[in-house]
């Protein structure tokens, strides 16, 4: 699938008619038409909607393994091998293909992986390790899988869910570098996805619980080696005529080793038989010695050094400065380590080189070539001996700054293939870059920061960013590092570390003397201490806040209209002491100060002082607005940079849970979707799923609700800081399941929800629990409890509590239902916090009408859960209504 398809494939899972995606993609109509029909082929989708719910489940193309390599030449020998791990992958869920380096385990699995594919329905991915760093596996298989991370859910997370869908393949290539990392990486995922098979390549085994190794043996003497050297000579010289015994002869002195047959057999035509065998002779009185696999070692490297020493020196010179490239390389790329060459001279020395197979053309849209690891290794000891490494170090450093900031250039079109193809070199020359401050790392270190954010490496990018500051060549240029360190750390809700970034943003401003960029940054973590306390292990004391907001204050201009905004923002938010509760006499001129700086992140982040302010008088409809007002800002904010991720992922968690204050429902579920289909969120995130449970299982769809739950839970026990706010999306899920009736799994999540509220319940989750409980007690009719129910019900909740007219609704109609002496009472208090929600008008009604035996009434809140959508609701109006017929005549 090509990137353009994938984009018009998401565009699609997000409901966009072929117009929208048009517009949204800038292609014509009939393009995308051309697109569509396409996919609907590859993923034999019956219709558009069928590609639909394809596109948001991520279903590959049936038996597709992304990344497959494709090869020039044919498959020779190997049959029993292949045959043999075929039929291992079919009941054994890790197969390791153990030989050493050129033995052709890569070829094989490749093999395997194509003959296999049509076993595993939802495809998979082949994953080239060798230029993979350590800490760098997952991020290498997500990129080949195509998955990214997102607020609260990790690329484990991401990989996971992608692949274990159902029977699917992953191929780990090249794992001896990595072994531990790569094993631990297969244990979690075999664990975590009961229908995955992982098939390994690797000098030695992983070790985790359950391995079948298969060993990788030289190709048998008198037929697969000879067939292999008669097959890659013919291939170079389709005149090549030899005798069977001389080439029998040479594959036995190769000892049946398949890189070294190929390697000699690319010199047949200058060389012939006769030539490779003298030549291979010389080699080997040098090496003496070893037998078995030494043997086999020392057969490969007397080849590669014949091979090397019959090279033009042209050809040495590029051969040994390619080894610099940890991935494949380009034309750019390669004239980047020959300065002074002609691009036309480049590409001769490079053919020659592809001719002698001594580099592998890759071919692909964009032509790349690469060394094989064995080969590249070999490369690398020529260009430590020639002296040269620091230099070709520093020419790769240049190529890679430059290759980093062409791609920042096109972050608006198809790039991402691009990126996956070079950033393990990016991360290479970086890593090799001499330490402290200097220009070109810098440059490259912050380049990767943003690179690796739009790709949504999110936990990546903001060490980059810090890596950019520590190289900064001046105190500016590292605050600006460490605020962007910030907002990435932010844009996966680790409000913690963001904060203190933030701080160490504003001490780098007062060293360069920067004072209004020292006060933005001050101010900006006082609001953000403020507005997102969730995400702090331990809250900011007030008194330290008010120290920083002084110190903002003194050294801001407080004529610079950013300046200003800011200031204003953190004394509105920072006024009252209490945390997410801005001074409402202050908040008009934190809305009119972000206005007059026109960047809507400001802008938005000023309206959400108004909405609050409307939460705290009660007027949830008037927040429900403003959240909207909020939602109309986000096409106005990148997703490529992180200073606008905070408050992406809160406008769509306050529009979301605004309107479910509101009885709302489809517009808090629209919000759910829209934050779904954004890059930036996903529809696995805690920002998603936190917005979609509530609204579902007030809809009624429990069913939806209790298969959502797992994925909650998961990003629950992921997250990087406190996630109190997704309590009630956990309890909806408790709620789903008393209402179904599962009372064990009822118990289990609302457990969960407490555990996840933590210290923050009051704030959170106390108003909702207390309403799930009453509902369950209602919906089941197991009122013994309740007095206790309602009392909690009941509770002295904030009047900015978005779950009060829920807890006091329910707990009213629990108290009709229950029959106890206080129902009018309550219903009358109910009534009172009703008025902005419409689900807590329609339970009310109902109640009312149960309590007064009134079928009118209950007709009509019979219609109002109609409007609403609440399935549930309405079809238990519905039984209480025959109940009431059949005792009262009606």
């Amino acid at each position: 699938m090509s990137e353009r398809e994938a984009e018009v494939l998401a565009a699609v899972g997000a409901r966009l008619s072929n117009a929208q995606i048009a517009n949204r993609l800038h292609i014509s109509v009939r393009t995308v038409e051309s697109h569509v029909s396409s996919l609907l082929r590859k993923y034999g989708a019956t219709d558009r909607w069928d590609l639909a719910e394809q596109a948001q489940r991520g279903t590959p193309p049936p038996g597709h393994l992304a990344g497959l390599p494709t090869s020039r030449t044919t498959f020779v020998g190997r049959a029993r091998e292949r045959d043999l791990v075929i039929g291992l992958l079919a009941d054994t869920r890790l197969v390791t293909l153990l030989g050493p380096g050129g033995i052709g385990k890569t070829r094989l699995a490749a093999a395997v992986a194509e003959a296999a594919g049509p076993s595993f329905p939802l495809g998979g991915a082949f994953v080239d390790l060798v230029p993979v760093r350590d800490g760098f596996v997952e991020r290498a298989v997500a990129a080949t899988v195509g998955v990214t991370e997102r607020p609260g859910q990790t690329l484990a997370d991401s990989i996971a869910q992608r692949l274990g869908r159902g029977r699917s393949l992953l191929v780990l290539d090249n794992c001896e570098h990595l072994v531990d990392a790569a094993a631990e990486f297969v244990e979690r995922l075999l664990s975590t996805c009961p229908d995955v098979t992982v098939l390994v390549t690797s000098r030695e085994r992983t070790g985790v619980p359950g391995e079948r190794t298969v060993p990788v043996e030289p190709l048998p003497l008198a037929s697969d080696a000879e067939r292999l050297f008669l097959d890659r000579a013919t291939a170079a010289d389709p005149d090549f005529t030899a005798g069977q015994a001389v080439v029998a002869e040479l594959c036995g002195r190769l000892d049946g080793l398949p890189l070294a047959i190929e390697l000699a057999a690319a010199r047949s035509a200058s060389l012939g038989v006769d030539g490779l065998l003298a030549a291979l002779d010389d080699g080997l009185r040098v090496l003496t010695g070893g037998r078995g696999s030494v043997e086999r070692h020392r057969s490969l490297r007397a080849v590669l050094d014949w091979s090397h020493d019959l090279l033009a020196e042209d050809e040495r010179e590029l051969f040994r400065r390619l080894s610099v490239f940890v991935s494949g390389f380009d034309l750019t790329a390669v004239a980047a380590v020959v300065p002074g060459r002609t691009g036309g001279a480049v590409a001769d020395v490079l053919g020659r080189l592809v001719d002698k197979s001594l580099v592998v053309h890759q071919g692909g849209t964009r032509s790349r070539w690469r060394l094989l690891e064995t080969v590249r290794a070999f490369a690398a000891d020529r260009l430590d001996a020639s002296g040269e490494r620091a230099e070709v170090q520093q020419w790769h450093l240049r190529w890679a700054v430059a290759a980093g900031a062409e791609l920042e250039t096109r972050l608006d079109g198809e790039w991402r293939g691009d990126f996956d193809a070079v950033v393990d070199d990016l991360r290479a020359a970086l890593a090799a870059a001499a330490p402290g401050p200097e220009v070109l790392p810098h440059r490259l270190a912050r380049s990767l920061g943003h690179l690796t954010y739009a790709r949504r490496f999110l936990h990546e990018a903001p060490g980059h960013y810090e890596e950019a500051a520590r190289r900064a060549l001046t105190p500016r240029e590292a605050a600006r590092d460490l605020r962007s360190a910030s907002d990435g750390a932010h844009a996966f809700i680790d409000t913690g570390r963001a904060c203190d970034l933030l701080l160490a943003s504003a001490e780098q401003s007062r060293v360069a003397g920067d004072a209004n960029a020292e006060a933005i940054t001050l101010a900006f973590a006082v609001t953000t201490a403020n507005r997102h306390p969730a995400g702090f292990t331990e809250e900011v004391p007030h008194e330290r806040l008010r120290e920083l907001l002084d110190r903002a204050t003194a050294v801001g201009d407080h004529q610079d209209r950013f300046v200003a905004a800011h200031l204003a923002a953190a004394n509105a938010w920072n006024a009252t002491g209490e945390k997410v509760t801005p001074e409402p006499d202050l908040v008009p001129a934190a809305v009119a100060t972000a206005r007059a700086t026109g960047d809507p992140v400001l802008i938005s982040a000023g309206l959400d002082g108004v909405g609050i302010t409307a939460l705290a008088d009660g007027r949830f409809r008037e927040a429900h607005r403003v959240a909207t007002e909020r939602m109309a800002l986000l096409d106005d904010m990148s997703r490529d940079d992180p200073y606008p991720a905070p408050e992406i992922t809160d406008t769509y968690h306050m529009a979301a849970t605004c309107a479910v204050a509101v009885g709302e429902l489809s517009a808090a579920l629209s919000v759910a979707r829209l934050a779904a289909a954004d890059d930036l969120v996903g529809h696995q995130s805690a920002v998603a799923m936190s917005a979609l449970l509530p609204a579902l299982v007030l809809l009624g769809d429990l069913d939806g609700v209790v298969r959502d739950g797992p994925v909650i839970w998961d990003v629950c026990e992921r997250a990087d800081s406190p996630l109190g706010w997704v309590s009630p999306a956990v309890a909806s899920v408790a709620l789903a399941h008393g209402l179904l009736g599962h009372d064990d799994e009822f118990r289990l999540w609302r457990d969960r929800a407490e555990q996840v509220a933590g210290s923050a319940r009051s704030r959170y989750l106390a108003s909702f629990a207390a309403f799930v409980d009453a509902r369950v007690a209602l919906h089941t009719g197991r009122t013994d409890d309740a007095g206790v129910l309602i009392e909690r019900a009941f509770a002295d909740f904030p009047r900015q509590d978005w779950h009060r007219a829920f807890a006091n609704a329910a707990g009213a109609e629990l108290a009709v239902a229950s029959g106890l002496p206080d129902a009018a009472d309550r219903l009358a208090a109910a009534s009172a916090t009703a008025t902005e929600n419409d689900w807590a008008i329609a339970c009310l009604a109902r109640a009312r009408g149960r309590l007064d035996r009134d079928a009118d009434a209950l007709t009509a809140a019979l219609a109002a859960w109609d409007r609403i959508g609440a399935r549930v609701e309405h079809a238990y109006t519905e039984r209480l209504i025959e109940e009431l017929d059949l005792s009262t005549g009606v």
